[in-house]
């Protein structure tokens, strides 16, 4: 039964906007870091950042830790798919010649996956009327990305890694409708970014120079993605995903490209062309239709 108005705590009601922005804010910020750092150096330090964050209230306030290791397990699980092996796979396709473009259009059919396999996986219908909904998301989200990009595939394994990246996200997101607990929020992140960093850290070490320009840029993008993208938005995704449906709350992404079109046009400059605006119109009324309650 879905929670009405009066049961829904106001930061849960703030949730889906604020997570929206923030993840969208991300792609700019992501942009400008990665001018100055090869990508899973970029990666590596943005999570190493995040644990030594998180080394501090975890020392001050003691959070419990996972009662059972099938806990352990779950948390792990979650960060090995979301934070190792979704943002690993994109910038792996990204490194074989796919374009952003094209790697957007990929991961940006992951509300239609998941609400392919959510009656399976987490026991979640999904009505005609979500489905229309997120046919709408998907396709308009489509049209702001063509419009604002090229969409080139230069290898068949650039086009495999995507497609793992979009299977991670969606896996990550079903998993942790039907395993996730209400672990404390500092305990759940200091494991899942401790496994992201064991994977990105020794992937940057073998697949890059490692280079990084110690700028002002940088300083500003990583602290952006540790706090805004790495911390408070995965929080809200996840808690959003555990107390709510993972249909709906994926939809959220089909937002995420004309969210960060319009934000990156006073921020980077970057112009809005005239095929964008109905997709974003498309995808805004998709995402009424999958948000609005029944």
């Amino acid at each position: 039964m879905a929670r009405t108005p009066q049961n829904t705590p106001l930061w849960l009601a703030a949730a889906p906007t604020l997570f929206l922005l923030l993840w969208s804010f991300g792609f700019i910020f992501l942009k400008l870091g990665l001018a100055y750092a090869d990508p899973f150096t970029f990666l590596a330090l943005r999570y190493a950042c995040v644990v030594a964050i998180l080394i501090i209230p975890c020392l001050w306030l003691r959070p419990p830790l996972p009662a059972t290791p099938r806990v352990w397990m779950h948390l792990s699980i979650v960060g090995l798919m979301v934070q190792a092996g979704y943002f690993s796979f994109a910038y792996l396709s990204l490194k074989q010649g796919v374009s952003a473009g094209a790697l957007a259009i990929i991961t940006s059919q992951q509300p239609l996956l998941v609400g392919l396999l959510a009656p399976a996986i987490a026991s979640e219908r999904v009505g005609l009327i979500r489905w229309g909904g997120l046919l709408m998301g998907v396709v308009g989200a489509g049209i702001v990305i063509l419009a604002k990009s090229t969409v080139e595939v230069a290898s068949t394994t650039g086009l495999l890694f995507g497609v793992l990246a979009l299977l991670c996200m969606t896996g990550g997101t079903l998993w942790e409708k039907r395993y996730g607990t209400e672990e404390h929020p500092i305990t759940a992140n200091m494991i899942q970014y401790s496994v992201g960093l064991a994977v990105a850290a020794p992937l940057a070490f073998l697949l890059e120079p490692m280079q990084v320009q110690w700028t002002p840029g940088l300083f500003l993008s990583l602290a952006y993605l540790v706090v805004g993208n790495s911390i408070i938005a995965i929080t809200l995704l996840l808690a959003m995903i555990r107390r709510g449906e993972a249909s709906r709350v994926s939809a959220l992404f089909c937002l995420v490209p004309p969210t960060t079109a319009l934000l990156a046009f006073p921020i980077l400059g970057e112009g809005v062309p005239m095929l964008a605006w109905p997709g974003m119109v498309l995808a805004v009324a998709g995402i009424y239709l999958v948000m609005r309650k029944s």
